[in-house]
């Protein structure tokens, strides 16, 4: 009977596992109640170039942070003061496939 190892994580190739660094945060750093979508400067730290709300896996914050960010940005796109789409230059179409036009 063949014998089974646990599997180990690699991180690409013949790169050693680091231990994960704990990341924290920013709006419970800095102490924030509740998010304010008027705030845009602090939203934009949370929306991707596409205007794409950042997963809680990126952004790094927390569970209760994350659902107040993301109903703020859904207020301050609703009120114009964030964009819904980034505009999109015209050689930019990652999508690929067949150009239509």
């Amino acid at each position: 009977m063949a014998k089974s190892k646990a599997p180990t994580r690699a991180r690409g190739k013949n790169r050693p596992v680091s231990p994960a660094r704990r990341r924290y945060c920013h709006l419970c750093k800095e102490k924030v109640d509740e998010v304010d979508y008027k705030d845009v400067a602090t939203l934009r730290r949370f929306v991707s170039d596409r205007g794409k709300i950042k997963t809680r896996r990126v952004s790094g914050a927390c569970r209760r942070h994350q659902r107040q960010l993301a109903a703020a940005i859904k207020n301050a796109r609703e009120m114009a003061l964030l964009p819904y789409v980034a505009a999109v230059a015209a050689g930019d179409d990652r999508r690929g496939g067949r150009r239509r036009g």
